[in-house]
């Protein structure tokens, strides 16, 4: 069973999740709006890979006997100047999940929560590959700023990137 530090925590984490999908919802928008579709589907895709990763919070705090608290999610911002400041503040917003995934590893180890400890492992791995991918992203854009082509080139390699696969909790 969670304690009530730690479940109040995961909610928030979760909460967090959940505003991760609308803010790589609202730069997909974006994207869509600028013709960018290869970036959009890369958008659309993290903003995928973000609703798995509140479902894992979710099935989690329920696991654990807690009980799970929605909360209203803030608007995101809806306009950038450029595909590399879309890029940059996802950055910038991966960097701030993957403190707080750090603090509640720091929460659960400090209670001594092997379980949630073990739980939060994945979601250190998962966030060096957040953050890896979205820092090369923006190298690459960083190269091509000024080039007209070299964006189109970026956003016919970013619509690769496939579609995330939905594992269960049980399985993390």
């Amino acid at each position: 069973m969670l304690s009530q530090q730690l479940e109040e925590a995961l909610n928030k984490q979760l909460n967090k999740e959940l505003h991760s999908a609308y803010i790589y919802q609202s730069m997909a928008a974006y994207f869509e709006s600028t013709d960018f579709e290869g970036m959009a589907l890369w958008m659309d895709h993290q903003t995928q890979e973000e609703m798995i990763h509140a479902r894992k919070f979710y099935d989690y705090i329920n696991e654990r006997g807690g009980r799970v608290r929605l909360t209203g999610i803030e608007a995101p911002k809806v306009d950038w100047d450029s595909p590399l400041s879309v890029y940059q503040d996802a950055l910038e917003h991966e960097r701030y999940i993957t403190k707080s995934i750090y603090e509640l590893v720091d929460l659960a180890q400090g209670e001594r929560d092997h379980m949630t400890n073990a739980f939060l492992q994945w979601f250190i791995t998962e966030q060096a590959e957040e953050e890896a991918t979205a820092s090369a992203v923006i190298s690459k854009l960083e190269r091509v700023k000024n080039s007209p082509d070299g964006t189109f080139m970026m956003d016919r390699e970013l619509a690769k990137r496939p579609a995330p696969v939905a594992t269960s909790s049980a399985a993390v």
